[in-house]
């Protein structure tokens, strides 16, 4: 037994490249061959082999995708970029490899903003799902099926995404929510003759058994195996088999529990699907437990651990909530801060010359070049106004500020006092300015005001731009977390991202910038007692 869990732990470990040295020079040889085609026939020999779920091969077809199209493609090739990042997601999930899943996804969801396609973005949301219920963040998912949903516009896709809303109320123990949702979907899949329709009447099944009609959960599992059989989809096949497995240990027919769960094991090793792998040896294990064989029980058991623990590992969970970053920043915030920033370099230089030139003939020149910067500051705050009332359509600001221009004097010293008060107030709390999505919008929403008057009352009464603001609160914590005696079991960068910031360098930056010294100097004078 041990030397089966070794022998799985080493086949899911290996990379596309080879798993051993023949193997490597095997594939080099396909790659280079690969290499010769164009992005749209790799693209059609990918969809080729995993068509016949040959997916290693398919990775590296979407890889050379991913590395050969350049990032100013035009739309036809970006589609292609979205597609390739969005299969390699789909591949490295039925390898249990979430982080990669995730890390793909998310990058194929950045090509769909860059190229507006709402389509795509509503698969790659349902995906995002489908990783969250695995690793069983089912509220998360919850909420990515339900986006998804919100800009689906094909009828196939609309049946998958409630057949996944369906899925996760079935983990969540939620019978009834789970009917409502393949109601709606069944009629439509027959219409289609959809692909999904063995994963619908799989989950049927588990509501049934659910329930304890165990007569129709088997009834709906069958027809489910025999719709899978015909399409060939082994993923949904073995989950098919495992659960009628677990549904025959639990009306007590041992014999037939195992020969399902046998098939099933056959197909999920076969294909590395770890996860039903996993949940079969759990039911074997309790199928030993109740024969009282109680020391095969715990080898079984002790095989479940190990498969669990090679799929839902720390790293999965960290490494997912660290890319979660990554799409968090909307591309309208990045603008309006540039707008702004462009703004005040304007303003400043306006003042500065009126400044520098005292005499006449100069102030001749002042006032030309006044007028000039006047007009493009002009041109930028039309802009600036435009992103604003962009913002204030997304997230529901009050309709007075879409029909007023800005005024930096509208707020009377009283409310600006107030303002800050407020402002001070969320700063104190750690949890929520340490959160690497931070933005100055997000302070305004938590204070209950619009984000220019945020800006306003920063730099007039505390005479710092929101960065320089933020950057401070953020050093204060980490010079709180260096002074704690478990100081040592945190580097640089950990440290960096725990108190927000996205890169170390930008966190040795600002550490510097406030108290003049690097992080490492910094510890080692605290450790000196300096």
């Amino acid at each position: 037994m041990k030397k089966f869990i070794l022998s799985i732990s080493l086949l899911c470990s290996l990379t596309i490249f080879g798993q051993d040295i023949n193997k490597t020079s095997q594939d080099n040889d396909v790659i280079t061959n690969f290499m010769r085609l164009s992005s749209e026939q790799l693209f059609d020999t990918a969809m080729s082999y995993y068509s016949r779920n040959s997916y290693d091969t398919a990775l590296i077809c979407y890889n050379l995708i991913i590395n050969t199209i350049p990032k100013n493609a035009d739309i036809e090739q970006q589609k292609i970029l979205y597609t390739a990042f969005n299969m390699s997601g789909i591949v490295y999930a039925f390898l249990s490899d979430y982080s990669s899943a995730y890390n793909s996804f998310i990058k194929a969801l950045l090509v769909c903003e860059k190229i507006n396609d709402v389509g795509g973005k509503s698969v790659v949301y349902q995906n995002l799902g489908i990783i969250y219920r695995r690793i069983g963040q089912h509220d998360l998912a919850k909420q990515y099926y339900l986006k998804a949903l919100d800009l689906c516009t094909d009828s196939i896709n609309y049946i998958n995404i409630i057949n996944n809303l369906a899925t996760n109320e079935i983990h969540t123990n939620n019978p009834d929510s789970a009917f409502y949702y393949l109601n709606k979907t069944i009629s439509i899949s027959k219409r289609h003759n959809s692909r999904g329709l063995g994963s619908i009447l799989n989950n049927f099944a588990s509501c049934y058994q659910q329930i304890k009609l165990y007569d129709s959960a088997l009834y709906y599992f069958r027809l489910s195996l025999e719709h899978n059989k015909k399409i060939n989809n082994p993923e949904v096949e073995a989950t098919n088999l495992s659960e009628m497995g677990n549904l025959f240990f639990k009306v007590n027919k041992i014999d037939s529990a195992l020969y399902y769960i046998s098939l099933s094991n056959k197909i999920a090793s076969q294909n590395k699907f770890l996860k039903i792998l996993s949940d079969n040896y759990l039911t074997l294990s309790e199928i030993e437990k109740s024969k009282g064989k109680y020391k095969n029980a715990l080898e079984l058991y002790e095989t479940y651990i190990n498969l669990n623990d090679s799929i839902y590992n720390a790293g999965v969970f960290g490494g997912i909530n660290q890319m979660q970053r990554l799409y968090e920043i909307s591309k309208t915030n990045q603008q309006i801060e540039e707008l702004m920033v462009e703004k005040q370099i304007k303003e400043r230089t306006i003042l500065y010359q009126n400044f520098i030139f005292g005499f006449l003939i100069l102030l001749i020149i002042v006032l030309f070049v006044n007028v000039y910067q006047k007009k493009k500051l002009n041109k930028t705050s039309k802009v600036l106004v435009e992103k604003n009332i962009e913002m204030a359509e997304v997230y529901n600001v009050t309709p007075d500020f879409k029909q007023k221009k800005y005024s930096k004097k509208t707020l009377i010293d009283e409310l600006q006092k107030e303002l800050l008060n407020k402002i001070l107030l969320v700063m104190e709390d750690t949890t929520v300015i340490c959160d690497a999505e931070f933005s100055i919008n997000k302070l305004a929403k938590m204070v209950q005001s619009n984000y220019l008057y945020v800006s306003d009352v920063i730099n007039d009464l505390i005479k710092k731009n929101f960065r320089s603001f933020l950057n401070e609160y953020r050093i204060k914590e980490a010079q709180r977390i260096f002074s704690a005696p478990d100081t040592k079991k945190y580097t640089i960068e950990s440290i960096a991202q725990q108190v927000g910031f996205k890169s170390p360098n930008a966190f040795r930056k600002a550490f510097k910038d406030i108290n003049g010294v690097n992080p490492l100097f910094y510890i080692k004078m605290m450790k000196e007692g300096k």
